[in-house]
């Protein structure tokens, strides 16, 4: 099937659940044990409505963005997901291209084949950010981070809320072992602020912690240099019952103050969603799940056309709210409302079902 195909995210969604296995496909949309977290996510979103603005010149919609010196076709990041070569042959390769195609930057998992150097090369333009997951002592660490900078990576990413890997009740009930509960874990236990300050002081690549959930910690990640804060409950996938991440984000604007940018991942799904993150205050979303997704309906060219149909939900919606730029946008845009349908992983998809419904 050609990207051109799909005109929706929800045909990218069917296609992708078509293609993918039981266990791959359970990989993509579920969580920790309850899988609490992951419906709050969603929750979250969809208990915020828009106040539109009209009567204003909208013929100049522009969602493009700013990051790390770098300018964005849209303020998107691929998150990094680990065994993205469940979903294309290439795996991170075929992220890094689409993301270098499009424009949005692409976040490396360390656990992500074809691993650092083979993505680097995939996609030497593209803005690359590398993300550990520690699996040795600190001089293993610095290496890794040496690495990331000699092959051209333009931030360094440190995974901060797996000290211990979650209980995964899908693929238990199966029997089915992933790769995320190796023995080397035990080093994710033992990272500790030591680690991000001695990170900022050997090596001059901007730093950004991933999994920030209290303003706390945002506050102390600003004390120890870290460069961007990255706002994220692993998409439900770590501590059950947590908080959505759309609930956690005004505390953590509150406490950084525009003194770094602020990215968030965890349930968004829709350009309605991106636009929610930012007139809220953050700078950058992250895509994981429909990452996965469009890799698995179409490869490279299915992500870049869920990017793209992406665009088109964001170019609407900022029109839509009477905003040309991010910058004319803010908290006033949104208002706390009753949430509408089942908050589920892909309850922003309520058309999955459309041709098997029958109307009269």
């Amino acid at each position: 099937m050609t990207a051109s195909a799909f005109l929706t995210l929800h045909e990218l969604v069917k296609k992708a659940r078509q293609k993918l296995s039981h266990d791959d496909w359970d990989y993509i949309v579920g969580g920790t044990e309850t899988e609490t977290t992951v419906r709050r996510n969603r929750l979250a979103l969809d208990s915020l409505a828009f106040r539109p603005r009209v009567l204003r010149d909208v013929s100049k919609v522009d969602p493009s963005a700013r990051f790390l010196g770098r300018t964005l076709r849209l303020p998107l990041i691929l998150a990094p997901i680990g065994g993205l070569e469940l979903f294309a042959p290439e795996g991170g390769g075929a992220a890094v291209k689409a993301a270098q195609q499009f424009g949005v930057p692409h976040m490396l998992s360390s656990v992500c084949a074809p691993g650092l150097d083979a993505v680097a090369q995939a996609a030497p333009d593209a803005l690359r950010i590398f993300q550990l997951y520690t699996r040795g002592d600190a001089a293993w660490v610095d290496a890794m981070a040496a690495r990331a900078i000699a092959a051209g990576y333009s931030a360094f990413c440190l995974t901060v809320d797996t000290a211990y890997y979650s209980r995964r009740e899908r693929d238990l009930a199966k029997r089915h072992t992933r790769s995320g509960a190796m023995p080397e874990r035990e080093f994710q236990t033992r990272l500790t602020w030591n680690d991000v300050a001695r990170l900022k002081t050997k090596f001059a690549i901007p730093l950004i912690l991933k999994g920030i959930a209290t303003a706390e910690d945002a506050t102390l990640a600003l004390e120890h240099g870290v460069d961007v804060i990255y706002v994220s409950n692993h998409g439900g996938r770590q501590l059950d019952h947590g908080r959505g991440a759309m609930d956690i984000l005004p505390e953590i604007v509150a406490a950084v103050g525009g003194r770094a940018p602020i990215v968030i991942d965890g349930g968004f799904n829709r350009g309605t969603d991106i636009v929610k993150a930012l007139a809220a205050g953050a700078d950058l979303v992250g895509i994981g799940r429909m990452q996965c997704i469009g890799l698995a309906a179409d490869g490279q060219a299915g992500l870049v056309r869920l990017l793209e149909i992406l665009e088109q939900e964001i170019h609407i919606c900022l029109g839509l709210l009477g905003v040309n730029t991010w910058a004319e946008l803010d908290g006033s845009y949104l208002h706390p409302a009753p949430a509408v349908g089942t908050a589920a992983t892909l309850g922003a998809f309520p058309l999955l079902t459309l041709e098997e419904q029958s109307f009269y």
